[in-house]
């Protein structure tokens, strides 16, 4: 494709990542903090020389520089298991990331982004993406996962950056009650904060709190005896919620749960919470609660023929 005046020829890539949200500032580029999109955009520009030396951008209108868009913009100290960005890249600076390697240019710049990117970031794939596809309006749905530990589970040192630990025992069926009143077409004002010109309202296809059950990790082979330990999961006795959404709004996600949570805790009704949902408005008992314990698990796309076609109808803004 081309840029708006014509004058170079972009390839689309399509990149999936993973990244541990504790050591940074968010998703989004913001000056002087660590940003995941900071790093990976500036990852690319050393690979591909779109940036001086000196770490200031050139002024030359040939010069290309780096800029990711994504799926869904994660808050600080959220995580991502599975995060998709999109960027244009002009065929000439992919075609000179092959340098001796025997393979295509979006090949060849995912090695070397690999090599360069912090260990709290990966690379789970770079390609060349088709037809129509955003990574941002193309989505059909996100699934977001929090993690709590509560009652008397005992706290796991190895998970205390992903999981959020609770005193006291937490009422799942009243907070599952509270959930349902999310699922549908709703404006979650009481609950997010919408960006300039956007609205709060979503269309949350599934939300459901589950107690993860005690699970070996390992299976006996038939005819053996057990010897010894068997070790289970690491999530064996965590408290999980799981939404799926077409889109959130900002610090949506983490405000449910802090709302189900009250719920859950007896400190308010499930009638409180249907309320809130019901008569949007925002204010100081339904703020985000810690970031740890959310991660982005998923974002699902149409088949590759219908990526425009969704892009196009979600860009339109929402009503109820």
């Amino acid at each position: 494709m081309e840029d708006r005046e014509g004058e170079m020829s972009l390839v689309r890539l399509r990149m999936d990542l993973a990244y541990d949200g504790g050591g940074f500032h968010g998703w989004a580029r913001q000056p002087g903090l660590r940003t995941v999109q900071g790093c990976i955009e500036h990852a690319l520009s050393l690979i591909t020389g779109a940036r001086r030396s000196n770490g200031e951008a050139s002024h030359s209108q040939d010069v290309w520089e780096p800029r990711l868009v994504v799926a869904g913009r994660t808050d600080t100290g959220v995580h991502a298991s599975h995060q998709v960005a999109h960027l244009d890249v002009p065929e000439a600076v992919l075609e000179s990331c092959k340098g001796h390697m025997g393979v295509n240019g979006a090949s060849a710049l995912e090695r070397r982004l690999r090599h360069l990117l912090p260990a709290d970031i990966a690379l789970l794939g770079l390609r060349a993406a088709p037809t129509g596809f955003d990574a941002r309006f193309s989505a059909l749905e996100r699934t977001y996962v929090y993690r709590v530990s509560q009652g008397d589970q005992p706290e796991d040192p190895r998970m205390r950056g992903y999981v959020l630990n609770l005193e006291g025992s937490l009422d799942l069926q009243a907070m599952n009650e509270a959930a349902a009143k999310c699922i549908g077409l709703h404006d979650f004002g009481s609950f997010a904060r919408p960006n300039p010109g956007g609205t709060t309202i979503r269309k949350v296809l599934a939300a459901h709190w589950e107690l993860v059950p005690a699970v070996n990790l390992l299976e006996v082979a038939p005819g053996q005896s057990a010897v010894g330990y068997i070790p289970s999961f690491m999530e064996s006795g965590i408290t999980v919620f799981r939404i799926v959404a077409d889109a959130f709004a900002h610090n949506m996600v983490r405000s449910l749960v802090a709302a189900c949570i009250q719920v859950g805790r007896g400190r308010r009704s499930v009638q409180w919470f249907a309320d809130k949902v019901a008569y949007p408005l925002r204010e100081g008992s339904t703020g985000p609660i810690d970031a740890r314990g959310l991660t982005l698990e998923h974002v699902a796309y149409p088949p590759d023929d219908r990526l425009a076609e969704r892009a196009q109808a979600i860009r339109a803004r929402r009503t109820l």
